[in-house]
């Protein structure tokens, strides 16, 4: 009598493959996030130059123009998806007449560069806080323009090494209720100070079309943020609901303590990291780049 044979092996020495079944689709398991829900795997993992699987990839960039345009090129460049949500929207302003001309231009943001290149002639020397002013500064058409490369105190100490009190009155350009500690450190080295208000910086309405539709689909990694102002702005646009819980759980990257500060107070939950130097690559180093895939 014939051995009987195990079940699921092929008798007689057969070797033909068993029929393959169908494969069954896979169900989420108990664990698995809500599509609304921001999961931390799903963010790409920076360190080591591995990305994890299905990343989230969006991120939320909420300065506005001059700056906008080309911080969403370097995001992109990055390997993320980048979203215009500007927080501000910025015009500039016409000075009146000037009590004296003044020996130098001195600038806090990139935003007052048409109206000093509307007000002054282009031969006056001009001190930008970094290097994008900067180069805004020489596009416009300055032809003497000096870099601090970093903030509103070694913008001062730029200033103060290259300038003295007697070489004239200093015109610092900026928006409004800004540039007032600046202000301040100059006109107690003695030199005399006019600050005047150089562009007007709106909250938007809202944080973009965009925007919101990316955080409604969980879509959002990070939040660049390049002022406290802006900041401020776009958490008070932001919408109630899940997409504002969504957004304040993403990662944040901001050019300053102070911005991060304007964060914490407002609630913000997820993690938060500060820029080494307050400038745009500093931010896109600090955001990361995204591993291509194996």
């Amino acid at each position: 009598m014939p051995r009987p044979t195990k079940p699921g092996r092929p008798s007689g020495g057969q070797t033909g493959r068993q029929p393959q079944a169908s494969p069954r689709p896979r169900q989420p398991g108990p664990n698995a996030p809500s599509p609304r829900t921001p999961s931390p795997d799903r963010t790409p993992v920076l360190h080591g130059g591995q990305a994890a699987q299905n990343p989230v990839l969006g991120v939320l960039v909420t300065r506005p123009e001059p700056g906008l345009s080309e911080t969403i090129a370097a995001v992109a460049a990055a390997g993320w998806q980048p979203y215009a949500s500007p927080a501000l929207v910025v015009r500039p302003r016409l000075l009146p007449p000037l009590p004296c001309p003044p020996c130098a231009v001195v600038l806090t943001s990139g935003q007052a560069v048409p109206c000093a290149a509307a007000c002054l002639p282009l031969e006056t020397p001009l001190f930008a806080v970094g290097a994008r002013t900067a180069a805004r500064a020489r596009q416009a058409g300055f032809s003497q323009v000096h870099s601090a490369d970093g903030d509103a105190t070694a913008l001062a100490t730029l200033v103060m090494r290259q300038r003295t009190p007697a070489d004239g009155a200093l015109l610092l350009l900026c928006g409004a209720a800004q540039g007032q500690d600046l202000a301040s450190q100059l006109r107690k080295a003695g030199f005399r100070v006019l600050r005047r208000i150089a562009y007007e910086a709106r909250p938007a309405q809202s944080v973009g079309p965009q925007a919101e539709q990316a955080l409604e689909q969980a879509d959002v990694a990070a939040v660049l943020f390049f002022s406290a102002l802006s900041a401020k702005s776009w958490l008070a646009a932001l919408p109630p609901g899940q997409v504002r819980s969504t957004a304040l759980a993403a990662r944040a990257v901001v050019i300053s303590a102070n911005v991060a500060t304007v964060l914490h107070a407002a609630g913000w939950a997820g993690p938060v990291a500060v820029a080494s130097h307050p400038d745009a690559p500093s931010m896109i180093a600090a955001l990361g780049r995204v591993a291509p895939c194996a």
